[in-house]
């Protein structure tokens, strides 16, 4: 944006808006954005290596937790009035109805995994810090450039208080499945 327009009052989008703008087809199909802080971003498109992760971390995690939560993939969840990020991969808390009466919320989210390979600045600087915000347990970025792990954990006065950086060998247990050891050694 224009430094010279900073000044300039903006309208600032709701959740409910761009679910409604998405149900009218004013945004085409092929145009992917995610509602951030009233504001929507332009998603980079994905790489073959973006998408084989997730893939993976989508059998590994559906296989693991079974019926004891929605794998919830590149889908958004509403955080606020004013945020509907799309992660790339999310556990849940179960429901009878798989979301399909309302998008998830953050008391809703067990896990949040970000694939990150040129969005990691992104993912680093204003994702990261709103899942904190929202009070999102825990988060995972997976850094495809680095093969490393972040993870954050402990979200509080909108920052993760806990964060270690892993490579591999990797094997994790999430928090809310503290007796489910991962092994993500296939992750890079």
């Amino acid at each position: 944006m224009n430094a010279a327009l900073d000044w300039l009052p903006r309208h600032r989008l709701m959740v409910i808006d761009d679910q409604r703008m998405g149900d009218l087809g004013i945004l085409a199909e092929d145009i992917h954005v995610e509602l951030i802080e009233g504001e929507l971003f332009d998603m980079a498109p994905m790489s073959s290596l973006h998408a084989g992760t997730v893939s993976y971390l989508i059998r590994l995690l559906t296989r693991s937790v079974g019926d004891q939560s929605v794998v919830w993939v590149q889908n958004p969840v509403a955080l606020g009035e004013n945020s509907e990020p799309e992660p790339d991969v999310a556990l849940l808390r179960p429901r009878a109805d798989f979301y399909k009466t309302r998008h998830p919320h953050a008391g809703d989210v067990l896990l949040m995994i970000e694939v990150a390979d040129s969005s990691l600045r992104y993912d680093r600087e204003v994702k990261l810090p709103l899942y904190a915000r929202h009070g999102i347990t825990e988060v995972w970025i997976v850094d495809l450039a680095l093969s490393r792990l972040d993870v954050h954990r402990q979200p509080e006065a909108g920052r993760y208080q806990d964060s270690q950086r892993l490579t591999s060998p990797i094997v994790l247990a999430p928090l809310a499945f503290p007796d489910l050891l991962l092994d993500l050694s296939e992750l890079f």
